[in-house]
């Protein structure tokens, strides 16, 4: 499969990467999160070309993450901002940091920390079970197939199925 398709697969991560999965992406919504939201802020932070920059930014746009607004009244100025898709990227983010933070923050430790405003406190965010409230381990989980992959295993022969749908079906063997 060819780079331009991977958006055509059932998986949600293949999906996400079409829109996101470049070595600037991530780093411009990291921007955009921190408040910088002129074109030149951004470029200027990441050391970007200004083409590669807009390619990018128009790119987000088209995959409904940011938006593109007008803040002068001449419509010169533009800013970019997170829209609802791309607040959803929060997470994702965090998860980096964190991962980031553990095996690759050198040896000053972590360059950023975060503080919850609500209550004043440095935190880590973690992943809880959204039924029971327990923190989640990655040994505890169990992959199952959702509609998408059965509607897939429904109108495709078992044989002609991607090997990690045909896992997912509970078998690697063909029937």
């Amino acid at each position: 499969m060819k780079w331009e398709e991977i958006n055509t697969q059932i998986c949600s991560i293949a999906r996400t990467l079409s829109i996101v999965g470049d070595r600037w992406t991530l780093l411009i919504i990291r921007d955009i999160f921190m408040g910088l939201r002129r074109f030149s802020e951004i470029q200027s932070s990441l050391e970007i070309t200004k083409h590669r920059l807009s390619d990018r930014l128009h790119k987000l746009q088209q995959g409904g993450i940011i938006e593109k607004r007008t803040v002068d009244p001449s419509g010169k100025r533009f800013e970019y901002f997170l829209t609802e898709k791309g607040l959803d990227l929060y997470p994702v983010l965090i998860g980096l940091v964190q991962w980031g933070d553990r095996w690759e923050s050198g040896q000053y430790g972590e360059p950023v920390r975060y503080r919850h405003k609500v209550c004043g406190e440095l935190m880590r965010p973690h992943y809880c079970c959204d039924q029971c409230g327990v923190p989640l381990h990655p040994s505890e989980i169990e992959n199952c197939p959702g509609p998408a992959v059965k509607k897939l295993a429904d109108e495709t022969q078992f044989a002609n199925l991607p090997l990690r749908v045909k896992k997912l079906l509970g078998s690697t063997d063909s029937r």
